[in-house]
């Protein structure tokens, strides 16, 4: 036995409580999106008509939540911030009807072991606020009376600061958290009605920008609108209900009869089907139960599947509201309380597959198509497809097929038998048909009798099209009669009995030197494998299939500065270099390699240039894209937009286009600004390209590029080599093709 094992178990003892409220703090609250959410919720269980969210850096400084709520009496100030403390349950069994956002009495508490937390609260019954200060374990420090109307202000300074690693990390995908957040702020927006909800930041010492901001409206269709702008209104279908259809019921397994009835009521909006007006992401996809956002993952699939049998390309805006019996619903999962537990969730999926197949099929019948009235030539040729339809369904004949489908081109003839005459014309019908009825010719050798010329005869002579077609008696009658079997036709001497002689021969055996070829068999394996392991690093094939991996190899095994190392031995077919690195060949493609480089340099050095618009363009963008465009404004100039900016005009009314970029035959417009707000939503600063920059500049960068067939000096391949070396991505073309893959490794061609 070892040491180890040797001495004693550690004793059990319990987590200090320090630890433990560490712990479990940093579990309740992991984002800025979770704090923002809980503060929010406070406020709205607190009965608050007006909140308003206020941010400095993004929330890295400071994050302050204030609202007009019924405050906190004198008496719940000590309470206020301790675990598990709670007004809002007085027993377990108030679970089973939990009305509120909040109820668990960890939120306040953990934002104290995470940050700086204090609070000025001023109760109805109470003539003055007062200013509370709180430690990290959530006892009160400090109490002084602050001027204050009715309602509460909390305020979170350095969030996460006590956690060194994640503060470290939340600083530096802030703007990410950021995004989240807004998300998560504009969830309460849309379903928290007769609310006036507000987010505003600040950035260093410049002026506080307003995020988002709803009215207070009692309808959810005017937050949408508030939220996302009168554009995103135009696309949405108000939700209507229906009972689910029977097929639908057996699809999810359901039995009728056992149903209950009228568990959910929904109501919502989502976008119509029609192509243009959805989103090309999922980020306006908002799902509450009881008006409780939530992340219902079978909802939301499903929304999304039955969305793309009617527009495949894009996702629908979704704000969807299920009312259920709170006896039936648990929202006590996880900390966040965004994943819930529902019975009879099949029968939610099939009441939502019912009804949104229902809206949509219903917008497919309303929409009013152009009618052009079809030609003589062109009905002819409708009629010609229909018949030929037919004769594929029924008769399967791949000779009469191919034949049907040639008629298109054969004459302008509205004959009803033009598609059979064609079918059993022209040599092409006999040789196919030949083909297929013809037996298997026997051998000089073979035994078989040879064909008839009656036989021979119906096989060469033409077929009528009754003949023809598969569904006459005949043919039924032929498929009907068994092939005769070649061995029919062999001689009865084939089944005479053979007689043979046994004899028993003894067979060396040793299980010692077997064992002893296995072993030498395996270490000559292993050892081969060692050699392949040590020599080989580049295992993908040439092979369409194998692009991706054969990047990857090139990736972790080629650095940039490799590229001016490697010898050039030649030119191959005019189209590729062959080069050698140490003891691996390479193949490099000329063309895709120098259109790469030439791409690279298009987009990170031209600017293009914009054409002024007569009039200045609303844009009608949410308040958060209105931000993202003005905080990287200058990457917008680069790509041909300018705008004009007012400061002081309403939220989503700040900016307006004045010139758009053009260049010979490509033009772009708004759709192009909101995709670049998409992208510099997740890499705020980063200089990105609207999708169809990019291909303007594959475009022009192709048509520049070295071309396949032409033939290179020695020093014109090595520029091309130092290129690949000079950008960020030399493993692909702007198209997606390879730029070069590995050949062989002269080591293993040596050792062979």
């Amino acid at each position: 036995m070892s040491e180890a094992c040797s001495e004693p178990a550690g004793a059990i003892k319990a987590i200090d409580k320090h630890s433990v409220h560490q712990i479990c703090s940093g579990q309740v609250v992991l984002t800025l999106s979770t704090a923002v959410k809980e503060l929010v919720e406070n406020s709205i269980d607190a009965g608050a008509t007006n909140v308003d969210v206020r941010l400095k850096e993004c929330g890295t400084e400071l994050v302050e939540v204030s609202d007009n709520g019924k405050g906190v009496e004198e008496a719940n100030f000590e309470g206020l911030t301790l675990k598990h403390h709670t007004s809002k349950l007085k027993d377990f069994s108030d679970l089973i009807r939990v009305e509120t956002f909040g109820f668990r009495g960890e939120a306040l508490s953990s934002l104290c072991a995470l940050s700086v937390l204090s609070v000025v609260t001023c109760h109805e019954s109470s003539q003055v606020g007062t200013k509370l200060v709180f430690d990290h374990k959530g006892h009160l420090v400090q109490q002084s009376p602050h001027p204050r109307q009715q309602g509460t202000t909390v305020s979170l300074q350095q969030l996460f600061y006590t956690l060194p690693v994640r503060h470290k990390e939340f600083q530096r995908n802030i703007k990410k958290e950021y995004a989240k957040m807004i998300h998560v702020l504009q969830s309460y927006c849309v379903v928290s009605t007769g609310v006036r909800i507000t987010c505003s930041n600040q950035n260093g010492q410049g002026k506080r920008s307003t995020v988002l901001s709803t009215s207070g409206s009692q309808s959810m269709r005017d937050n949408i609108g508030a939220i996302f702008g009168p554009k995103q209104l135009q696309s949405l279908l108000p939700f209507q209900q229906v009972s689910p259809a029977e097929h639908v019921i057996e699809e999810y397994g359901l039995k009728d009869a056992d149903l209950p009835q009228e568990l959910f009521y929904m109501t919502g909006f989502v976008s119509r089907g029609d192509h243009g007006v959805g989103r090309s992401a999922t980020d306006r996809q908002f799902f509450f139960i009881n008006n409780r956002p939530c992340d219902p993952l079978k909802v939301t699939k499903l929304v999304n599947e039955v969305y793309h049998m009617y527009n495949r390309h894009q996702y629908p805006f979704v704000a969807l509201n299920i009312a259920v019996a709170y006896e039936c619903v648990d929202v006590n999962v996880t900390p966040d309380k965004r994943q819930i537990f529902l019975q009879e969730e099949k029968l939610l999926l099939a009441i939502l597959k019912t009804s949104l197949i229902n809206m949509y099929e219903d917008g497919v019948n309303k929409i009013s198509l152009n009618y052009t009235p079809i030609h003589r030539t062109s009905k002819h040729r409708h009629l010609a497809c229909i018949s030929v339809y037919k004769i594929s369904k029924s008769s399967l004949n791949l000779a009469g097929l191919k034949a049907a489908f040639s008629s298109h081109h054969s004459s302008n003839s509205g004959n009803k038998s033009s598609v059979a005459k064609v079918a059993n014309s022209g040599p092409t019908q006999k040789t196919l048909q030949s083909f297929f009825k013809d037996p298997v010719k026997p051998s000089p050798s073979s035994p078989l009798k040879p064909v008839s010329d009656q036989t021979k005869q119906e096989q060469t002579e033409p077929r009528t099209p009754n003949e023809d077609r598969a569904v006459s008696p005949d043919a039924k009658r032929a498929r009907t009669e068994k092939p005769r079997c070649p061995a029919e036709h062999m001689s009865n001497t084939v089944d005479a009995p053979v007689c043979l002689q046994k004899r028993t021969v003894l067979l060396q055996f040793s299980l010692q030197e077997l064992a002893g070829k296995v072993k030498r068999l395996q270490d000559l394996q292993k050892q081969r494998a060692d050699d392949d392991l040590r020599y080989r690093r580049f295992r993908a094939k040439i092979n369409p299939g194998e692009n991706q991996s054969a990047e990857e190899e090139l990736k972790k095994e080629i650095s940039k500065d490799m590229f001016k190392e490697m010898e050039i031995i030649g030119q191959f077919n005019l189209g590729f270099i062959i080069t050698k690195l140490n003891c691996d060949i390479f193949m490099i493609d000329q063309h895709a390699s120098d259109e790469k480089y030439n791409f690279e340099m298009l987009q990170q050095h031209t600017v293009l240039q914009g054409q002024k618009l007569i009039i200045p363009q609303k844009l009608h963008l949410t308040a958060v894209s209105e931000n993202v465009l003005l905080e990287n404004i200058e990457i917008f100039r680069k790509n041909g937009f300018e705008f004009l900016v007012n400061e002081d005009a309403q939220v989503m009314e700040r900016v307006k286009l004045v010139s758009l970029p053009t260049s010979k035959n490509w033009t772009f417009g708004p759709a192009d600004i909101e995709e670049l707000i998409f992208m510099l939503s997740d890499s705020p600063g980063v200089m990105c390209r609207p999708s169809r920059v990019r291909q303007m500049f594959a475009s022009r960068a192709c048509r520049k590029s070295v071309m396949i067939g032409t033939a290179l000096s020695v020093g014109e391949m090595k520029k091309l080599l130092i290129h690949m070396g000079e950008i960020n991505h030399p493993w692909n073309c702007p198209h997606g093709r390879p730029t070069m893959r590995h050949l062989a490794n002269l080591d293993i061609i040596s050792q062979d």
